[in-house]
């Protein structure tokens, strides 16, 4: 009781609704199996694996998705499962070797989670190739810190890429505050009308509108102040381009928290522990079965059967054969004699 007394103030940190509604659910779909060692052991249960992020292994979408936790811990089991994609030489580097599609990352999505939506995948993708050609070849970290920044971020981009279509039309979705010396009366700023969509819009003017956004958002928003800085040194930029400097920026991803940095993509030192031991346990195993089997079966007789041809010949072998009888009849009377 005090481990479950422990694991449900844990949870109820954040979302502790959600996750005793799953938990007695769980309970509900496997009562006749928890009654085998209780209900103080499956709540205990249930609730490291929340905390240690397992819980969201082969669950649906909606699950998946239901809390930042979980789309932490998603984000998290997806780079430790997939990193060794990145594999160079038997070295793990920053330099990917291997390149997917959006549609192979996606299959590696479903792995974990079988009902994965398609539209957030190609979403992802798009950041990372600035257009519709799902078919290119992306690299492992490119993908992973764009789908990343779209997963984690899902509400948040989708009001984003509201207010940036209404600045491309000149209309400002917020008012923005004008500092002034004592009115601080508020008005409109308006886009030149001849603003072309591949110059995008006003740096600070879309951050005045993010910043407001992030203020009165539900749903979970980059850190603000990481956000003026990375635009800050911007006059003007577009949706995408946006999207791909939240993909990079390392402080952000530090903010998230699920993803090593970009240099330390591919090191996981306590995983790579639990591969070389489960390796090692392969390698005695695979040593060590055929020499008990040679064992067993030495005191048992031995049985010289005739070798019986296979009739299946390759055809290559086939018209060689076939040339040679061909050419050189007297060859094979002789050896048949």
């Amino acid at each position: 009781l005090i481990s479950v007394s422990y694991c449900l103030l844990f949870a109820a940190q954040r979302h502790v609704l959600t996750y005793m509604e799953d938990a007695v659910s769980q309970l509900l779909e496997n009562r006749e199996d928890i009654s085998q060692y209780g209900i103080a052991r499956f709540f205990t249960e249930y609730f490291n694996s929340v905390r240690q992020g397992t819980h969201i292994l082969f669950r649906e979408f909606s699950f998946v998705q239901a809390t930042p936790h979980n789309r932490a811990s998603f984000l998290r089991t997806f780079w430790r499962c997939f990193r060794t994609v990145g594999k160079n030489g038997g070295k793990y580097s920053s330099i990917c070797c291997y390149l997917l599609t959006a549609q192979e990352y996606h299959c590696l999505l479903q792995l974990l989670c079988p009902d994965f939506p398609m539209e957030l995948t190609q979403k992802a993708a798009r950041i990372v190739l600035m257009d519709d050609a799902m078919d290119c070849l992306m690299s492992f970290s490119d993908f992973l810190f764009a789908f990343q920044i779209q997963f984690y971020y899902s509400e948040f981009l989708e009001s984003v890429a509201a207010i940036y279509q209404d600045l491309l039309a000149g209309k400002n979705p917020n008012t923005v505050i004008v500092p002034t010396s004592s009115s601080g009366q508020h008005r409109q700023r308006q886009l030149p009308n001849d603003c072309s969509p591949l110059d995008g819009v006003e740096a600070s003017l879309f951050y005045q509108c993010l910043e407001s956004l992030c203020d009165r958002s539900k749903y979970s928003c980059p850190p603000s102040a990481l956000v003026k800085e990375m635009l800050s040194s911007a006059q003007r930029l577009t949706f995408y381009g946006f999207l791909m400097a939240l993909a990079k920026d390392q402080g952000i991803n530090r903010a998230l928290g699920a993803l090593p940095d970009k240099g330390d993509l591919f090191l996981d030192p306590a995983m790579d522990q639990e591969l070389e031991k489960l390796v090692a346990q392969v390698s005695r195993l695979s040593v060590s079965g055929p020499t008990s089997s040679s064992r067993d079966t030495t005191n048992l007789p031995v049985r010289n059967s005739p070798r019986i041809n296979s009739p299946w010949k390759p055809l290559h072998h086939r018209r060689k054969m076939d040339a040679e009888s061909e050419g050189s009849n007297e060859e094979t009377d002789s050896s048949e004699n």
